[in-house]
């Protein structure tokens, strides 16, 4: 310990290397919940590249195991400290190098927070469009991490769209640059995209070269109300079936809608089953909402509320924005990511029904509906223990249930442990082991975040 204590020190500045146990712990875990977290032996704040990469040669001489860190608001336990480690929090590389509009680029350090960097293109007339929930607070590094993605996945895209290139520290301190700066490029075997989504077992990304897009227009919103789930997945199948792309797609169940009354006092009427809001930037945002208004009355819809401008869009959103911390409110959340085919949405959502009512708990679902990405959260009272199994059981049939619809077990959070296991069933055998054998190529000894995805 004080071997390791002194060599971090000797290239770090002061006060970078934390030993203290009352502040190492604080730095254990991520937000998932059902995954344990071991005692890191330093936690270490490193300012430039060249530091990190001290810190990777001292752990491959000394044979430390390394947890990359970005804020820490991942869900998936990907950022959790092993026993002994070493955590790398990378929060104070946090520079945004360069915004060149000409070549629609943005070179950042990891440590830049997502809500950050889309404030300082946006100035300049662009945007960086992945978005996801804890925008402002999340890393770029930790949303390259997960491969991270949002409320506007259904026209822009996922984080894995927008990273160009990498500069990335491996495990035994050796620099790698990915990838490009020029809007197209096919040189060799595309080892930026290995990277994003590798959740720290393969390198630590030190600096992205990101794609950025011209700012789009205000939003305009509708919110519709369904009877049933299967009405409200008719009407998201027949928006895409029409050639519509809104810029935000998503639904609500009616245990999330019920939570969103009690908290936001939002008038929807309780016999809401399900809440479609849909919201469109392109030029024509009035007649699409309109064909969409259209589309869902004919498949069902009790009620279609369209926003007459950006501040009753951003009324009717709110709804979405609170569904988290409504069911907050409610008891302990186990907050699930499970993405299926579109055309499959309302029967996963028909089954999450039917697991809390064998499990007899309540889930709550809000979905990117335009992507068929799930979020199924699980409530329950963490200090009884009966109903902490049932909590876990109903979590893994969601995962079994997300399969059999021919989804995958993650569309955004990633898997660090939370989803390891069911990772192994999703892949298949084969697929499995030329992963491992990835993960050997690139950390021989094993000492990148131990223990997550394989």
């Amino acid at each position: 310990m004080g071997d390791l204590t002194d060599r971090l020190a000797q290239g770090l500045p002061a006060g970078a290397v934390v030993a203290d146990p009352d502040v190492t712990a604080a730095y254990s875990r991520d937000m998932a919940g059902f995954c344990a977290a071991g005692a890191p032996a330093v936690v270490v704040f490193p300012e430039t590249v060249e530091q990190v990469r001290h810190v990777m040669r001292v752990a491959t001489e000394l044979r430390v195991p390394v947890v990359p860190q970005g804020a820490r608001t991942g869900l998936s336990g990907a950022a959790n400290a092993v026993d002994g480690c070493v955590v790398l929090s990378l929060v104070k590389l946090n520079r945004i190098l360069e915004i060149d509009p000409v070549n629609r680029i943005a070179v950042v350090e990891p440590g830049v927070v997502n809500a950050e960097l889309s404030r300082a293109v946006e100035r300049l007339g662009l945007s960086y469009p992945p978005d996801p929930s804890s925008w402002e607070s999340c890393t770029i590094g930790g949303n390259i991490g997960t491969g991270a993605g949002g409320l506007c996945c259904v026209k822009y895209g996922v984080t894995s769209e927008y990273v160009l290139g990498l500069d990335v520290v491996l495990a035994d301190g050796r620099l790698l640059s990915t990838g490009r700066r020029t809007a197209k490029g096919v040189a060799g075997y595309d080892l930026t995209r290995l990277f994003v989504g590798s959740e720290g077992t393969l390198g630590v990304v030190v600096r992205a070269v990101l794609a950025l897009r011209p700012a789009p227009a205000p939003q305009l919103a509708l919110a519709a109300e369904f009877p049933s789930a299967d009405a409200a997945g008719a009407a998201v199948c027949e928006v895409m079936a029409r050639g519509l792309t809104p810029s935000l797609m998503e639904l609500m169940d009616a245990v999330s809608v019920r939570a969103v009354n009690e908290l936001g006092q939002m008038g929807l009427p309780e016999s809401t089953q399900a809440l479609l809001l849909v919201a469109f930037d392109g030029p024509d945002r009035v007649g699409e909402l309109a064909r969409v208004a259209e589309l869902c009355r004919a498949t069902g819809a009790t009620g279609v509320v369209p926003a007459e401008d950006q501040a009753e869009s951003d009324l009717l959103l709110a709804a979405r924005r609170l569904a988290l911390p409504a069911m907050d409110r409610l008891g302990t959340t186990m907050i699930d990511d499970v993405a299926v085919p579109r055309s499959r949405l309302a029967e996963m959502l028909n089954g999450v029904a039917a697991i809390a009512g064998r499990h007899g708990l309540t889930i709550g679902v809000v979905s990117h509906a335009g992507d068929g990405n799930t979020h199924p959260i699980v409530i329950f009272d963490a200090q009884d223990e009966e109903q902490a199994v049932r909590a876990q059981r109903s979590f893994d049939d969601i995962m079994a249930l997300g399969l059999e619809l021919g989804g995958t077990i993650t569309g955004e959070h990633g898997v660090g442990l939370l989803k390891r296991d069911w990772l192994a069933r999703e892949l298949g055998p084969v697929a499995l082991e030329l992963q491992r054998q990835l993960k050997g190529v690139f950390d021989p000894l094993g000492i990148l975040n131990p223990g997550k995805m394989i």
